[in-house]
């Protein structure tokens, strides 16, 4: 039963423990941001072990410090002027290349130079694979006025799932050349979403202005390299967003969980500076063919601040974050993070696993090891689900709750340790007929009291009693009615002394009392009130009869009567017999 109850109370905690758990905001947040580094390792690990490869075709012409420098240099300012974009994209064009995107915002008309603007606008109108990006925001109507967008850059989404875009849904934006804009419908979000530690682990996909939706540039670029031409597309219920017969796995604020190919560098680096120096017939290091290539124009200068703190390394460009994600979206790669009830449900699991090896293995070694066992098996399944399916299964929750129950588990078996050992220790030192202690437990007690009397130099006594003439009791009343006077007068016993003396049986008809702290006149009175009580008591019998019993007491102290154990008992037998030898129903002296 106890143990029943033990198992009860444990479950009970931990049903408790999951609620809070779930409710906890705080909480969650905090587990939250740990697990976001398990994410993190997870994924460096597996760029180390290289098992994933970077798109070949994809190449970023980056606007490093030595482009920056070289811009100052040659053309005295910052931003480059647009016509020099324009001569770039002709550029090149010529070499056939899939996609030009750029990862940079021609903000507004730089009016002393109108026909450097012209020239660009005129390079996204001629070519229809030359993309570029804008950016929403939030900013108050009376820093900037919401600009009104052309109908061709979005998309419509219908969304079947929970998924909610409340927190990328924005109130204005930052636009681009108009010109650019009535021209080309190549124009995608850079909008990112960054985790509360400050990390770019996942992405928007599209995001709200004016009740419309609008593209994530790199799914633009995607999309343009996978031939898709689509302008509608469903969100279903599982939170999947389709694609032809592709699913992007949008999690619960409309983002897409981005799966990482290496550290900053992974992509093929060109400085711009060399396009430039090629354009204006210069000498140039630069020997590489742009054929058939996703070219990602974006700048890296430290001075740009186009700088991102990612899973595999704190220093990362923004361009090649979108050359990430395009990635993803051509190899079809995003990580799903498998739904936290899920989570929970294996948690619980794993807490039962755990808790039942705890409970059935004796060895506290063995149990610690085969659970850390459990747990780090649970550590490579979610580290191979990620590897070889994409799958993010969480593993802090895991963790914590494998942790409560190892814990749980352990009071639970202790507690039941405990009883059992206080039931077999009461078993071993108990008469099973008075509920008294035996006589093994005396004579430890006696011992006991000895050495303890020695060591704080104080007094303990000693009441022997004996039943008078309960040998002729039995004989007239039969053994039945002598078991239950044995009992009552136990009881008798236990009710007339203190809580700290020790009532035991201590063989035949006959008991004893041991009275710790106790000098011999205050034994002696003790043992006079017994004796009364006794003699004054009914006892009843089988079949409903009753009679009167009385019994003889010897008392000794120690150390007046004897300095050891044996000698105390000796001297309280010798007084027994006196009193017997005297008449009975008396203490002898």
């Amino acid at each position: 039963m106890f143990k029943k109850l033990s198992y009860a109370v444990g479950l009970i905690f931990f049903a408790v423990f999951v609620f809070l758990i779930l409710k906890n905001a705080n909480l969650n947040s905090f587990v939250n941001s740990i697990e976001n580094r398990t994410f993190d390792l997870r994924q460096s690990i597996m760029i180390n072990e290289n098992t994933k490869k970077a798109n070949k075709d994809i190449v970023i012409v980056a606007i490093d410090d030595a482009t920056y420098e070289y811009i100052l240099d040659n053309y005295g300012e910052w931003p480059l002027p647009r016509d020099v974009y324009a001569k770039v994209i002709n550029y090149l064009e010529h070499q056939n290349p899939r996609i030009i995107a750029f990862d940079l915002m021609f903000v507004k008309s730089l009016k002393s130079k109108n026909e450097a603007d012209k020239a660009l606008i005129d390079a996204f109108e001629k070519y229809d694979n030359v993309f570029t990006s804008m950016n929403f925001d939030n900013q108050p109507e009376d820093l900037r006025t919401p600009p009104t967008l052309p109908q061709k850059i979005s998309i419509n989404v219908k969304n079947n799932s929970s998924v909610d875009f409340s927190n990328l849904t924005f109130t204005n934006c930052r636009t681009i050349l108009e010109g650019i804009l009535n021209v080309s419908s190549n124009i995608g979000i850079i909008n990112v979403s960054r985790s509360d530690d400050g990390v770019l682990r996942k992405m928007p996909l599209v995001v709200k202005y004016k009740d419309n939706y609008y593209p994530q540039l790199a799914l633009k670029v995607g999309l343009s390299y996978l031939g898709d031409t689509s302008s509608e597309f469903e969100i279903d219920k599982k939170s999947n967003f389709i694609i032809g017969d592709r699913k992007i796995y949008l999690d619960k604020d409309g983002s897409a969980i981005l799966n990482w190919y290496g550290p900053a560098g992974t992509y093929t680096y060109i400085p711009m500076y060399q396009l430039i120096k090629a354009i204006n017939g210069e000498k140039t290091e630069l020997d590489y063919d742009f054929s058939n290539k996703i070219i990602y124009f974006g700048t890296t200068a430290a001075s740009l601040f186009d700088i991102k703190t990612v899973p595999t390394g704190k220093i990362y460009p923004g361009v090649e974050v979108q050359a990430t994600y395009v990635n993803n979206i051509i190899d079809n790669n995003f990580i799903k993070k498998v739904d936290r009830g899920y989570t929970i449900a294996l948690s619980v699991l794993l807490a039962l696993l755990i808790a039942s090896v705890v409970t059935r293995v004796s060895s506290a070694f063995a149990a610690s090891m085969m659970s850390l066992s459990t747990y780090l098996i649970y550590l490579l399944i979610a580290y191979y689900a990620m590897r070889f399916e994409n799958l993010w299964l969480e593993v802090i929750y895991p963790l914590i709750f494998s942790i409560v129950a190892f814990t749980c588990a352990y009071i639970i078996k202790y507690l039941i340790k405990s009883r059992d050992f206080e039931q077999q220790y009461k078993l071993a030192t108990t008469d099973g007929l008075t509920e008294l202690y035996n006589h093994r437990y005396f004579q430890e007690q006696m011992r006991m009291q000895v050495e303890q009397s020695k060591r704080y130099n104080n007094n303990f006594s000693l009441i022997i009693i004996d039943i008078d003439f309960f040998k002729k009791f039995n004989d007239t009343f039969g053994h039945q009615s002598g078991d239950a006077v044995l009992r009552q007068v136990a009881q008798t016993l236990k009710r007339n002394v203190r809580a700290t003396d020790i009532v035991c049986r201590y063989g035949g008809e006959e008991m004893s009392i041991i009275l710790p702290n106790t000098s011999k006149d205050e034994a002696q009175s003790t043992a006079e009130k017994i004796c009364q009580r006794v003699a004054s008591r009914k006892f009843k019998l089988a079949q409903d009869k009753e009679t009167n019993v009385t019994i003889s007491l010897g008392v000794s102290t120690f150390p007046n009567d004897g300095d050891t154990a044996s000698k105390v008992i000796d001297a309280a037998d010798k007084r027994l017999y006196n009193a017997k030898h005297n008449g009975r129903n008396q203490v002898g002296v």
